[in-house]
């Protein structure tokens, strides 16, 4: 799909877009995305968004490190050759191994209380509160800082965007973003989540179904746990300060140290 970009831009009708260019990855290759020269409003963001169907181009709002604004997207510092599928990934056993690799850890029955040391599962789906169009729009709008650039990726869901750009933000949990994208992918289903943005190794989620209830809250906590530890180790310490944290939110974030 990568090598469909230029033609799926071309396809674009005259003065959609902004200046900007196809960057290429640092290890080669053909571009993975197009990037625009400077900050974008994010209302063409979410014109490019609800075009996503007809036009093959995901949108993301991209930010770079607050000390070298270029890094990773005006640098290309990205490595999709590196990355596999994300159909190679079953979302369920990616979280059941990365909760028992956690389960490793001194303290980890303290920081899981009460839901206990044991890998709960898949948390249900969530009851939607609107259109994931619809909060996507609004957590764009939040994300713009007057710095954020605008990125296009050839890819059929926003999930599938992490790893066809080659983001590795998450490179120290893990080497191939197609296990991430997996676990969105389920997320979008699960709680109508879209991915919005992404930094140096910030993953930035608009949630349409949020866990509402704290039952629901803690086990949709216990992904999150799974899939980011350093969301609740180095934020609020537990699972079950984080679960309140979450619960009817509309937008997730991630970082990963």
């Amino acid at each position: 799909m990568i090598t469909d970009l230029p033609q799926l831009l071309d396809a674009l009708p005259a003065g959609t877009l902004p200046p900007g260019r196809l960057v290429t990855p640092e290890d080669g290759g053909p571009p993975p995305y197009w990037l625009s020269d400077g900050p974008v409003e994010p209302a063409l963001w979410a014109r490019l968004r609800a075009r996503h169907p007809e036009t093959g181009l995901w949108p993301l709002a991209l930010s770079g490190m607050r000390s070298e604004e270029s890094r990773p997207w005006a640098e290309g510092e990205v490595a999709p050759g590196r990355m596999s599928s994300p159909d190679r990934h079953d979302p369920a056993d990616l979280l059941a191994r990365w909760w028992g690799e956690d389960e490793q850890n001194a303290d980890f029955a303290e920081v899981v209380a009460p839901l206990g040391v044991r890998w709960p599962g898949p948390a249900d789906p969530g009851q939607p509160a609107g259109t994931p169009g619809e909060f996507a729009d609004e957590y764009v709008d939040f994300l713009a800082d007057g710095r954020t650039r605008l990125g296009l990726v050839p890819a059929a869901r926003g999930a599938d965007a992490l790893a066809v750009t080659g983001w590795s933000g998450p490179v120290n949990f893990t080497n191939d973003t197609a296990e991430i994208a997996a676990v969105v992918r389920s997320w979008e289903e699960r709680f109508g989540a879209r991915v919005v943005g992404l930094g140096f190794d910030t993953l930035h989620l608009s949630v349409a179904a949020p866990p509402t209830s704290p039952e629901h809250a803690l086990r949709v906590a216990a992904e999150h746990f799974a899939f980011c530890p350093d969301n609740v180790r180095q934020g609020s310490g537990t699972l079950a300060a984080y679960a309140e944290q979450i619960r009817g939110m509309n937008c997730w974030a991630f970082w990963w140290d």
